[in-house]
């Protein structure tokens, strides 16, 4: 678990921070920082240079198999409809940003 530094968010990241709670907090964290069943996010990995916002659509949707950590095969998440995951990744970008990832 990383420790996150959370900024005061934009109205848009705030929608997704709720949004993250929902889908995505259970397996990385409440503030993306990773659990011992997901990731963190907030790790240069997922810079958006290495992981664009495209890869965590695909990620959301399709799943994903494990290449950069040992926690296994990451599952499609159901029910995370298009604004909802635009405003996820804008939470995380905004999240890795404060936190020197970019």
């Amino acid at each position: 678990r990383r420790l996150v530094l959370v900024p005061e968010l934009s109205e848009a990241a705030g929608a997704g921070a709720r949004a993250f709670g929902l889908h995505c907090a259970g397996c990385h964290g409440r503030d993306a920082g990773g659990t011992d069943t997901g990731p963190t996010l907030i790790d240069p990995i997922y810079r958006p240079a290495h992981h664009a916002d495209v890869s965590f659509m695909l990620a959301v949707r399709h799943g994903v198999a494990p290449h950069h950590w040992s926690f296994g095969k990451m599952p499609p998440v159901p029910g995370v409809n298009a604004e909802e995951l635009a405003s996820i990744i804008h939470y995380v970008r905004e999240v890795q940003r404060a936190n020197g990832v970019e």
